[in-house]
């Protein structure tokens, strides 16, 4: 990558949401071959031509917003009954990013956050029955904001859309058919979370060492991320040095997560990324606000890795795993403030 190129490039995703009939496919190939390239050098990617409307990114930062306003008192009630539950609301102070990467004794990261995952499935179907207790587990709306039910459902089912058609886009990036992984995350348990960091009136400084948070790779496919454009998102960079990253207007920052890491052998970078907190000299609330849609793999979909990834100079990597025993051992350690025995894509291989 030239050195005057930015780490995370902007790439024009339009060939690929525009209807069908009105691109073509030597420009749909172009933008797979540039995300290729992409993803092979960073794994992080600013995508505009999305066609996802102002209007509806502006209801969701509003009515989020509504949503943290909130007592305290009246968001706590909305606590899952579980750690495997990825429901509700996440106090500030209450979890850990870094044991998802297998650390031991880390700090408490300093956000709040609240999550969804799909909000109906069809009735009785035995796929989505067999995770009804986690990954399909019933949303906790609040009574208020009262549209905000109604504006989360149509953002999430909105990115949905947008995942589907990255992944079509990747899929021909790897030399793959574009339907390629319909059957393997056409269903997934997609999760989406809002993150507030705010600096709390009257709190003391960030202990040394402590995050917004913590260096972790997202578990999933990939990411969908809508922020403000502020400091604090830091990402590793291939020269091994932390690079912050804020996003251009009007784009979505995307970023290549560890089933897909272990999909392409490698191929592909799973990034670590960090939030970090601002200066101690920057008084004041220092909000930053993001909201990160987690495309995951069917449940029972099996990470191995794909047909154009491997060969005989460049074997398996990791082992064959399903996606819901690698992300429940990924998401159980920041949730229980234990070390996570989940395979990693970046401290090493089981």
């Amino acid at each position: 990558m030239p050195h005057h190129a930015p780490l995370v490039p902007i790439v024009d995703i339009s060939a690929w949401t525009a209807a069908d009939g009105f691109t073509g496919q030597d420009e749909r190939l172009a933008v797979a071959r540039r995300l290729d390239e992409v993803c092979r050098n960073v794994g992080f990617i600013q995508i505009v031509g999305h066609g996802v409307s102002d209007r509806l990114i502006t209801d969701m930062f509003a009515v989020t917003a509504e949503f943290f306003g909130l007592p305290v008192e009246e968001k706590t009630r909305l606590l899952p009954g579980g750690p495997e539950i990825n429901r509700g609301y996440a106090p500030f102070g209450s979890e850990a990013l870094a044991y998802s990467l297998g650390a031991e004794d880390a700090l408490p990261d300093l956000f709040e956050a609240f999550n969804v995952g799909v909000d109906a499935w069809p009735a009785g179907d035995p796929y989505y029955e067999a995770e009804a207790h986690r990954m399909f587990a019933p949303n906790l709306w609040p009574s208020r904001p009262a549209r905000m039910r109604a504006v989360w459902v149509e953002y999430f089912t909105t990115i949905s859309r947008l995942a589907t058609t990255l992944m079509s886009a990747f899929a021909r990036a790897l030399g793959l058919p574009t339907d390629y992984f319909d059957a393997r995350t056409g269903r997934a348990p997609n999760v989406m979370r809002a993150n507030r960091y705010l600096r709390q009136p009257g709190a003391p400084d960030p202990a040394p060492g402590q995050l917004r948070m913590g260096a972790h790779t997202d578990y999933g496919a990939c990411t969908i991320l809508l922020a403000d454009d502020v400091p604090g998102l830091e990402i590793l960079g291939p020269d091994g040095v932390w690079h912050g990253v804020r996003p251009a207007p009007g784009a979505f920052i995307v970023n290549i997560g560890d089933l897909l890491a272990r999909w392409t052998n490698d191929r592909w970078r799973s990034t670590l990324h960090r939030v970090v907190p601002p200066p101690a000299t920057d008084r004041g609330p220092a909000l930053r606000r993001s909201v990160a849609f987690f495309h995951e793999g069917n449940h029972d979909a099996v990470v191995e890795c794909l047909p154009t990834c491997v060969s005989a100079d460049n074997p398996a990597r990791y082992p064959a795993e399903t996606v819901a025993d690698h992300l429940m051992a990924k998401l159980l350690g920041p949730r229980t403030l234990t070390t996570s025995a989940a395979t990693s894509t970046t401290t090493g291989r089981a």
